[in-house]
């Protein structure tokens, strides 16, 4: 990489750091591409010579974000290990992640600005919560296959386990119930969630051979 390359990466870097906490303490609507370049000292047209807008600086964020995670989750779903334990493994990580201070920031922050700027919706949906259950439903897929799982659809099987993880303190911290998730909490929602989801896709019982 040379020396240009490396400044560009780096001024790149430090704009996403700079709007990612402003987007978190001050809300989409009250972040400007002009109130960024003016923190980071620079001029508001070499902003837009890295992201030709706000919505495109938002989705990189969240793509910075999230790329580290996603490449951790696919290393827990080994699809040679034990069905209920990586499972189990799975819905640890999972809940301590959406419950740490900045998911629960970014979440209450996306719903409360969703309706006046949809395009942060959809952003925050196919960065965070799509491409989990894509993981997700590729590691269900291959446990169908090997019998493991009744047959069914992979996203919305995935869909339905990550909707169970997020039932309990994940909701009370959302509605400001509980200052925080306890790790007794997590493993109690992530107990109930896998037990559900197990009854529900239980492989189907093999019908006797007829005598």
């Amino acid at each position: 990489m040379s020396r240009r390359e490396a400044r560009r990466r780096d001024r790149r870097k430090a704009i996403m750091e700079v709007a990612a906490r402003s987007f978190l303490t001050h809300g989409y609507a009250a972040t400007t591409m002009s109130s960024i370049a003016a923190e980071l000292g620079g001029s508001k047209g070499t902003l837009w010579s890295y992201f030709p807008s706000k919505e495109a600086l938002f989705a990189a964020v969240l793509d910075e974000a999230t790329t580290a995670y996603r490449a951790q989750l696919a290393e827990l779903l080994d699809p040679c290990g034990d069905l209920r334990t990586t499972l189990e493994r799975l819905g640890l990580n999972l809940l301590q992640k959406v419950t740490s201070p900045t998911a629960i920031a970014l979440n209450r922050l996306v719903l409360s600005e969703a309706a006046r700027f949809p395009e942060i919706g959809a952003i925050f949906h196919e960065y965070g919560p799509l491409h989990t259950r894509r993981l997700i439903a590729e590691f269900l897929e291959r446990a169908m296959t090997r019998g493991l799982l009744r047959t069914a659809d992979p996203l919305l099987s995935a869909r339905t386990y990550t909707v169970l993880l997020m039932s309990g303190c994940h909701q009370m911290l959302m509605l400001g119930l509980i200052p925080q998730a306890t790790q007794e909490q997590i493993a109690a929602d992530v107990a109930v969630a896998l037990d559900c989801f197990m009854r529900t896709y239980a492989p189907d019982p093999v019908a006797p051979r007829a005598r």
